[in-house]
């Protein structure tokens, strides 16, 4: 496994996220290579590690003062062997093509564990819509989709939301595809439910990524019940992973955004999750401005310069980290496991640094990685699609339903694929094995294409 692992570094040097996207999973994969010899003679890794396709294209708009503005959009059809590409679109000032891989290459195991069919992809541009106008917002997404929409497709890539892409955005997005393309189709996900979107489906990677820990607990005859839950994010799946908490008698205590965190030890409850979601949601406010409110809670604002996010360091049973990739290192990890932690659920995209996983496996953490637990959020895409192409609408209580259906199967199948592999009860290896193997026997059999 090392020799691809270089192979991706000398390839595709300074992309840090996406050699450890690759380096994660080809830890986890080397048993099931040296029991399929086959996969080797088809170059399957040499094939995997390489999106079908990479589309980098400009992004010219004008600003409300009348001024050109240049951004770069992109797009990775990672992997279709399963299913059209399926992934969203990120718009912050961090995207680059590095983490936009490492996004499209976890986004096909991921899909491939959800049941659905579907493929893996993902996109975004470094155009930041914090501090934008409404205006500036569509101007920039109708730019984007004059050219994003040459290369997407019901039955081709179906994009969705990510960081910085919520409803206003998908709507902008949408609007411009129907006028290009002349036609009313499921070829974007997260729409707004009078046309064409579905119900859950803000809410399902908070709910998916709860509905696992619930699972894993499950293991051990406990539940989530009376639970202290230190969350990170504020944004939808911070907001829907408390909802969810608190439906099922866990107590949070924290979240965050890129400027600090809040700690109330009395619990966050539903009239204070109201207020964060009024602040967030409609206000765009910042999380400092919750202690106006609730002055016993305590902020405590970010330091780029500390080695250690605070945040982590509090007592509690259970972590959702469900902000951004590599949000929780060594440090943080050894902080979770000094406090008492024992489940960590991951509600974003490769929250946790290698040197973390480590620590939490070989402290028999409940360890969820995103790629098995965030992965609510895609399958109710996928069932959006569906309720597209079926020209249906389903119930509140059938979607939540079939989402909690999808999380014990994918719960199921990690646990299936650990044990098979001799490592029983490591969900990392599982998720990492199971999808694994469901992409590359779809890929053998398609042949060299």
């Amino acid at each position: 496994m090392s020799d691809i692992l270089q192979m991706v570094k000398d390839k595709d040097p300074g992309q840090r996220e996406f050699h450890q996207a690759v380096m994660e999973v080809m830890a986890s994969i080397k048993p099931v290579m040296d029991r399929n010899p086959e996969y080797r003679a088809a170059r399957i890794l040499e094939r995997l590690v390489e999106p079908e396709r990479v589309i980098l294209f400009r992004v010219p708009w004008v600003d409300d003062q009348g001024q050109v503005q240049v951004n770069r959009g992109f797009r990775i059809e990672m992997n279709s062997a399963i299913g059209p590409y399926k992934g969203g679109l990120r718009f912050h000032p961090s995207v680059n093509l590095g983490i936009l891989k490492f996004l499209a290459f976890e986004q096909v195991f991921k899909n491939a564990l959800t049941t659905l069919p579907m493929g893996g992809g993902k996109g975004g541009s470094d155009f930041d819509p914090k501090g934008k106008s409404d205006l500036e917002v569509m101007r920039f997404c109708q730019s984007f989709m004059a050219e994003l929409f040459r290369h997407i497709g019901p039955d081709t890539d179906v994009p969705a939301g990510d960081i910085g892409v919520g409803a206003r955005e998908i709507g902008y997005l949408f609007g411009m595809y129907k006028r290009l393309r002349n036609e009313f189709t499921g070829v974007l996900t997260g729409k707004s439910l009078n046309w064409g979107g579905s119900l859950i489906r803000p809410e399902a990677t908070g709910y998916g990524s709860v509905y696992f820990a619930a699972e894993m607990l499950a293991t051990r005859d406990e539940t989530l019940e009376g639970k202290t839950c230190l969350v990170s994010g504020s944004g939808n799946v911070a907001q829907y992973t408390m909802e969810k908490l608190l439906d099922l008698g866990a107590r949070p205590v924290t979240f965050s955004d890129s400027s600090g965190y809040i700690f109330d030890e009395a619990g966050i409850d539903r009239e204070r999750l109201a207020h964060i979601m009024n602040l967030k949601n409609l206000r765009r406010g910042r999380v400092k401005e919750y202690v106006e409110k609730y002055p016993a809670a305590v902020y405590t604002e970010s330091d780029p310069g500390q080695e250690f996010n605070p945040l982590w360091n509090h007592k509690a049973d259970c972590a959702f980290p469900s902000a951004t990739q590599n949000e929780i290192n060594a440090v943080d990890a050894q902080h979770l496991v000094d406090n008492g932690v024992y489940v960590v659920s991951e509600g974003a995209n490769m929250p946790t640094v290698p040197e973390g996983i480590d620590l939490f496996i070989e402290n028999r953490l409940l360890y969820g990685p995103g790629k098995a637990a965030n992965a609510g959020g895609v399958s109710v895409s996928g069932l959006e699609m569906t309720q597209n192409s079926m020209r249906l609408s389903w119930t509140r209580e059938e979607v939540d339903n079939r989402l909690q259906m999808i999380m014990k199967s994918i719960h199921r199948t990690c646990l299936d694929a650990a044990e098979q592999y001799g490592t029983p009860g490591n969900y990392m290896n599982g998720a990492n094995i199971a999808g694994f193997v469901k992409v590359v026997d779809a890929m053998i059999d398609q042949g060299v294409v």
